[in-house]
């Protein structure tokens, strides 16, 4: 790997000319003069509003509800299955043992994952969403105008 030294320039760059960077990152950064008939907006752009982290919090709790409710109650029946196998070997009614009985009761479990999955996004997700929807729509209208 060589070295190579930066070109040579004869001439130092012109005093008015700016860095591409910024070279005071914490100075004030100055907002750019709005257009002649253009009013400033009176909201934050839509990446940058509030309701975008609101809605992925939201999101994200109805995630793991759905998520831990399935994964705990298998995790749970693994636990069992390992470390207690007198539990799972004994009979609940003629023949059925306790491990079969807990087996088949997964698939109501993962129902009722699906179940809170849906129920948390109607009542929390979804309200939410259509805010924002709502909000973009008065905003596309509003640069529509212009």
């Amino acid at each position: 790997m060589s070295y190579d030294p930066p070109p040579y320039r004869p001439y130092p760059p012109p005093p008015d000319a700016s860095p591409s960077y910024d070279t005071y990152p914490w100075a004030p950064q100055q907002e750019p003069e709005p257009a002649a008939g253009r009013r400033p907006q009176r909201h934050a752009a839509l990446g940058h509003h509030s309701d975008l982290r609101i809605l992925r919090s939201a999101y994200r709790w109805q995630r793991r509800v759905a998520t831990l409710t399935a994964l705990g109650y298998f995790t749970l029946f693994l636990i069992l299955s390992a470390f207690a196998p007198s539990f799972m070997t004994s009979t609940v009614t003629d023949g059925l043992p306790t491990g079969l009985l807990l087996a088949l009761i997964q698939v109501p479990v993962t129902w009722l994952a699906i179940a809170l999955y849906e129920t948390t996004a109607r009542r929390h997700v979804d309200p939410i969403a259509d805010r924002i929807r709502r909000q973009a729509q008065l905003d596309a209208k509003r640069e529509g105008a212009r």
